[in-house]
């Protein structure tokens, strides 16, 4: 299954079995997966935030741990450690739970920056070093951090600097009323509806495969021109103190070919980069006094963003389709001319 969009539809239905609703959260997910990325997942208590994480993992077959995040827990706890075994009179190393194909840090905010700062550091190197000695991480490797909006007692916010290590920001809402009608019926017919009634449906190679067709995915100099529009205003914005960093604009060249892989297309239009922009710009950009004091939000300010800036009209689309496909020649020779 090389296709990222029968990859996602097949994923997508099999966690449906149990998830209701919160379709881009999985869209999203599996975004990230094809493009090595990390997600930070926002929600309130009780919005399903690690089923969701638990559940994508059983149904794409990666290995999967879960960290719950306290004032406590140490960098080794989280990365790993030399054990001496006193029978052997040796240290033995013992692998923390960083070492798995998804890893949820529930409640990340939590944890002291020290702590933060070890696993953020594992997520950009995706290598981790242990008493001198570097062990890479397991392929694929992604990292989901959860947060809680509402109780920042006790916590630890995430630096900027920290917060644009994170592909994407997610947010899981409360369920409207009709799915949360669904929701009671399904748990009145089976109180222990969780992950265990759900099968793995793709394979590790099958999502390697998938990530190498979102790589040839093509994105037009028209579309990419819009991406470095919407990042240099963040920049400019008198709204914001901080704008966007190169990351972001790497984060939209990626994410931007894998939605439209997912979406069943070989080339990015510019509704892609539009559908995307709140989940890589929304953590990464700092609000400036007047703004805050405005009542002023990232997602307002980036949304004002997108409607001041004119993305490429129907002639790229339809130019990018041509070129994707290949009329009026290959991809090589158009680039050629």
């Amino acid at each position: 299954m090389t296709d990222p969009a029968a990859l996602y539809d097949t994923v997508s239905e099999e966690i449906g079995k149990v998830l209701i609703g919160n379709e881009t959260v999985v869209e999203s997910l599996t975004i990230s997966l094809l493009t090595r990325g990390h997600i930070l997942l926002e929600g309130v208590p009780g919005v399903a935030k690690t089923t969701v994480a638990n559940l994508f993992a059983t149904a794409t077959g990666l290995g999967y741990n879960r960290i719950q995040m306290t004032p406590d827990i140490l960098p080794a706890d989280i990365t790993g450690t030399s054990v001496y075994r006193e029978q052997t009179g040796e240290f033995e190393l013992r692998k923390g739970p960083v070492f798995a194909n998804l890893v949820v840090a529930d409640e990340i905010n939590r944890a002291t920056p020290k702590t933060q700062s070890a696993l953020l550091e594992a997520m950009q190197e995706r290598h981790v070093s242990i008493e001198g000695e570097t062990l890479d991480l397991p392929e694929p490797f992604m990292v989901i951090a959860t947060q809680n909006p509402i109780e920042m007692e006790g916590t630890f916010e995430l630096p900027e600097a920290q917060r644009d290590r994170f592909q994407l920001k997610l947010t899981v809402d409360v369920p409207d009323r009709e799915d949360e009608s669904t929701l009671l019926e399904r748990f009145d017919d089976d109180p222990d509806l969780g992950p265990d009634r759900i099968e793995q449906v793709v394979t590790t190679d099958e999502v390697l495969s998938a990530r190498e067709t979102v790589s040839e995915v093509y994105i037009d100099e028209t579309v990419q021109e819009y991406v470095l529009d919407i990042v240099e205003a963040t920049r400019a914005s008198p709204d914001l103190e901080y704008g966007a960093s190169p990351r972001a604009s790497i984060a939209f060249l990626n994410t931007t070919k894998a939605r439209a892989a997912v979406e069943g297309r070989d080339y990015v239009i510019p509704d892609d980069v539009k559908a995307l922009a709140r989940q890589i710009l929304v953590h990464r950009v700092v609000l400036s006094t007047d703004a805050e004091l405005s009542d002023m939000t990232p997602a307002d300010v980036i949304d004002s963003i997108l409607d001041s800036i004119q993305p490429p009209g129907q002639e790229t689309v339809e130019h990018a389709a041509n070129r994707a496909v290949g009329d009026g020649g290959s991809r090589d020779d158009a680039d050629s001319e």
